[in-house]
């Protein structure tokens, strides 16, 4: 569910008129819905509800700073990647002991960030990263805590980029080895063991490949605790799919997630920590963009719209899927048309969808894209020197924009000439 609804024929975010705020910020823009972003985060809680746990919003997905403020003053705690999620999630008022520091290749500099600045744990994804951060610790005189990332091996049936439970994938440790990199950690100065980590990938719709990573990582857990490490949390990670596609089945809930870590873990007295991010941010986001062209082509329409591949890249990448729908609902029983939706970059994969039946469009009308709130305007860039365009956030009646779109003379200042060119 999310808060993009017709009202009078108009599409709302939440009480506001996508036509008022276009009129304001001009297109293309991303619009949130704070009411969505908070019944979702809401709804992992009512999945946990009784375990002690901690859901930390994977920043990776949107990390606009009042997405995070909003999130975090719910009780969210933070998922980061890098040293400038980190930065980003400190400065939207996350304590550091709600931050979990994820990522193959945390730099030493971004280990001495987090050591400063405080840190829930970090998840260890590799011994030379073990190695690195207990000469940062013990250089700085304090203990790190830590989990180690354990690879599975387990297929998360999802799109081959975005899978990451694999043997062959980057992240983490072999299950296997696991009992052997714990007992080096235990010995190795700087480090406290708190837990375990596991993350197989992410849009997955089907709940049995969490089903098998959590009953290897109990059967693990047991296995730690007999070697006389103190297992304190299992962090679980994200992955919990959206519908994209509104005329599909609907992937599993929240609620049901829930089930399956109580039936896998429930019983081993840790603190759940889990990491969602599209599922709290994707269907609470949409890019409204406007039609410059209708064009009759050789067999099919084209709709060309102001928006482009750097703005959304999810389609160009990943053959992605976002519903597309006119802001001023078509009447009942106009007759569709098909159209190829493109943007103005000049490459052919600077395609959003083919063969859409909408009702008849013109130059100026408004269309939205469901389901843009995650990995959307995070993943955007200035190719073919295109302004980032504007991120709003509504909540109620009330909007405001919480990211500028640029100038051509504040991204011009960016570059300097050598003085000798």
């Amino acid at each position: 569910m999310d808060h993009f609804l017709y009202r009078d024929g108009i599409l709302h975010a939440e009480d506001v008129a996508i036509p008022e705020i276009a009129a304001k910020v001009g297109t293309p823009f991303y619009a949130y819905s704070a009411a969505t972003l908070t019944r979702h985060i809401n709804l992992f809680h009512e999945a946990l509800d009784g375990m002690e746990h901690l859901v930390c919003f994977a920043v990776k997905s949107n990390s606009n700073l009042a997405v995070l403020k909003l999130l975090g003053d719910l009780g969210a705690g933070m998922d980061v990647v890098s040293g400038g999620e980190y930065r980003r999630a400190i400065a939207a008022g996350v304590p550091g002991n709600r931050i979990v520091f994820s990522g193959v290749g945390k730099t030493r500099d971004e280990m001495r960030l987090a050591l400063t600045h405080g840190i829930r744990q970090f998840n260890l994804e590799s011994e030379p990263e073990m190695l690195a951060l207990s000469a940062v610790a013990s250089e700085m005189g304090v203990t790190a805590p830590v989990t180690v990332r354990v690879n599975p091996d387990v297929d998360a049936k999802t799109h081959a980029k975005i899978a990451t439970g694999k043997s062959e994938n980057k992240f983490g440790i072999p299950i296997a080895r696991a009992r052997e990199v714990y007992g080096q950690i235990a010995t190795m100065p700087g480090l406290k063991i708190v837990g375990i980590d596991v993350h197989i990938g992410s849009q997955l719709t089907d709940l049995e490949p969490f089903r098998q990573a959590y009953e290897k990582v109990a059967a693990l857990t047991r296995q730690l605790r007999e070697d006389g490490h103190e297992i304190l949390r299992l962090d679980l990670g994200g992955g919990l799919g959206i519908p994209y596609e509104r005329s599909n089945d609907a992937p599993p809930l929240p609620i049901e997630y829930g089930q399956v870590i109580r039936e896998t873990v429930g019983d081993l007295g840790c603190e759940i920590e889990i990491e969602p991010g599209r599922l709290i941010s994707g269907n609470a986001g949409i890019m409204v963009t406007g039609v410059i062209y209708v064009k009759q082509g050789e067999g099919r329409n084209f709709l060309i719209v102001d928006s482009a591949m750097n703005d959304l890249v999810r389609p160009a990448m990943y053959e992605a899927h976002h519903d597309i729908v006119p802001v001023i609902e078509s009447a009942p029983g106009v007759e569709q048309e098909r159209y190829d939706i493109v943007g103005p970059i000049c490459e052919t994969g600077d395609t959003f969808a083919k063969e859409r039946d909408l009702a008849p469009l013109a130059a100026g009308d408004l269309v939205a894209f469901r389901s843009a709130g995650a990995y959307g305007a995070v993943m955007a860039s200035e190719y073919n020197s295109r302004p980032l365009i504007p991120e709003v956030l509504v909540m109620g009646d009330q909007f405001a924009v919480i990211r500028a779109r640029p100038t051509y003379e504040e991204m011009l200042e960016r570059d300097t000439i050598p003085a000798w060119l």
